[in-house]
């Protein structure tokens, strides 16, 4: 996997993935930047919110839940010295649709935190606390 961060101006940056999606990375005001992008820090924790509602969805598909909508609300500290690293991390999923079996959604969220998902376990293993919990949203 290889990716290239290119330097625009001040504190912007274009990210290109491996696969050739581009993303602008800025920073805020008071540090050199114009507020025109995602801070590289949020950038890490959308990742991992990517990587672990692609586990869950993945999951639960295989196991036939009928899911119309899964979001994850991520909550995240950083240490208040530099380096600001992340400390804690929460990601909240909430997961709507038919009939959904809790034991499956439970089930879901616990192989992409203890098994799938590289990007939180990744983190995990660098010393950030990092837990999970999840809603369910049965639609008639």
């Amino acid at each position: 996997m290889k990716a290239v961060v290119k330097w625009v101006d001040n504190a912007m940056f274009i990210g290109e993935s491996g696969s050739g999606h581009t993303v602008v990375m800025d920073g805020p005001e008071d540090h050199g930047g114009r507020n025109l992008g995602v801070r590289p820090m949020e950038m890490l924790l959308l990742g991992m919110g990517g990587c672990s509602t692609f586990d869950v969805m993945s999951i639960l598909k295989k196991s036939r839940q009928k899911v119309q909508d899964c979001r994850v609300e991520i909550s995240a500290e950083r240490a208040d010295t530099i380096p600001a690293v992340f400390t804690r991390i929460h990601l909240h999923f909430v997961v709507s649709g038919k009939l959904l079996k809790e034991s499956q959604v439970k089930r879901a969220v616990e192989l992409s935190a203890e098994k799938y998902c590289s990007a939180s376990i990744m983190l995990e293993k660098s010393g950030v606390d990092i837990s999970h919990d999840y809603e369910i949203i049965n639609i008639e």
